[in-house]
């Protein structure tokens, strides 16, 4: 089992790209899922809420501010956008169990059925 994150700012949402970068800014210092369940749970993606959440994280703030303004993973955001394009991604989230694409916010209790039966298959198939 492996579990990848990308990046897909969704063009129609204020401040999603900057809010990639600020997740990125904080996996350079180590804090990645810190800042993810940050800004899932704060309404406020603005530059100065962003910043502040890396000060309330124990974050290098001015490493931090510097990456976000720099764009520093501006290249990794648009691999991921280009990589969405090409399969047809236009939702998030957006998840794939062997192949099988799952699209939207979907219960936790639909996705273990689904990654159950993509195990199944795939222990089926080796036999």
């Amino acid at each position: 089992m492996r579990f990848v994150i990308k990046f897909f700012p969704y063009k129609y949402r204020h401040f999603s790209f900057i809010a990639a970068e600020a997740a990125l800014a904080a996996w350079r210092q180590g804090k990645f899922w810190q800042m993810h369940w940050k800004l899932l749970e704060e309404p406020r993606l603005d530059r100065d809420s962003l910043i502040r959440y890396a000060g309330e994280l124990g974050l290098d703030v001015k490493k931090f501010t510097s990456d976000l303004d720099s764009m520093a993973d501006k290249d990794i955001i648009e691999r991921d956008l280009a990589l969405a394009r090409k399969l047809d991604l236009y939702n998030t989230p957006a998840f794939f169990f062997n192949g099988r694409k799952v699209l939207g916010d979907r219960p936790y209790d639909n996705l273990e059925k689904i990654f159950l039966e993509e195990l199944h298959a795939a222990e089926n198939k080796d036999r």
